[in-house]
């Protein structure tokens, strides 16, 4: 394990690296990215990062796709298509994503804008200022999500839930997008209920891995507990803001910097 301000000087650093615009283009918040208006870009971003699993230049394409299905304006489609307009979607899969899981997505969705104030309202109604993090707001936002009468139970493995000891990595990307913000303009910061001291850094195999060699995770297992872990070790570098390090230590995956330099 590195001592402490090394580690420090190296999670600056490389979150300096990959915090720039450059990494947008091959990472799946390109997605969100190519929108404007706020609610298409939740809407994008949450799609986009609910597909993150397998090759990333997969990921971006079927989410190009799903969204060319959607007229590219997914507000506006979800909030006023017609029942044929649905047909669309009957052949549209990614991994184990399928038609049935869109489907129920567009219709949920559609709830949580007409009667949870949207995304933001979904998770933010389960969240306190004094929480340490957002445990509790996914926890609502699933229950909230799965709502509707007689949803098809395949759904619940798309959107996690620390209830079950999960990581919840694809939701804790996905607000990290929506509430850190800073000059360099990759996550969006649309969202001021969560504050960046509560979020939760995902745990990918990039970020476990990682994690383990700079002694940041020492949990066996990816769970929510190791993702607590990993988020409150990063805290002795940033308090305020300690999953801006998910740059860092992705980043240095990536590069296989653990093969090629620091061993120890």
């Amino acid at each position: 394990m590195l001592p402490y301000n090394e580690l420090e000087d190296l999670l600056n650093n490389k979150f300096e690296q990959f915090n720039e615009v450059g990494f947008i283009k091959d990472d799946p918040i390109s997605i969100p990215r190519s929108f404007k208006k706020k609610e298409d870009i939740e809407i994008s971003g949450f799609f986009a990062s609910i597909l993150a699993w397998g090759q990333r230049k997969t990921i971006i394409n079927k989410c190009h796709a799903l969204f060319e299905l959607m007229d590219n304006s997914p507000f506006d489609f979800i909030m006023n298509h017609e029942e044929h307009d649905l047909k669309r979607f009957e052949t549209f899969k990614h991994r184990t994503f399928n038609s049935t899981d869109t489907l129920y997505f567009i219709e949920a969705i559609k709830v949580l804008y007409t009667q949870h104030g949207g995304l933001q309202g979904a998770f933010s109604k389960g969240l306190t200022s004094t929480d340490k993090n957002v445990k509790n707001a996914i926890r609502n936002f699933q229950k909230t999500f799965f709502s509707l009468e007689d949803y098809p139970q395949r759904i619940q493995k798309h959107v996690s839930s620390p209830l079950s000891n999960s990581a919840c990595k694809r939701i804790n990307m996905y607000l990290r997008w929506m509430v850190r913000k800073d000059e360099k303009g990759v996550d969006f910061g649309l969202w001021d209920t969560i504050h960046t001291s509560q979020l939760v850094c995902p745990c990918d195999v990039h970020v476990e891995r990682v994690a383990k060699k700079l002694g940041l995770a020492t949990i066996p297992k990816v769970n929510w507990k190791m993702a607590e872990e990993i988020t409150d070790n990063l805290k002795q570098f940033d308090p305020e803001d300690p999953v801006k390090y998910d740059f860092a230590l992705f980043g240095l995956g990536i590069e296989k910097y653990f093969d090629i330099g620091y061993n120890g």
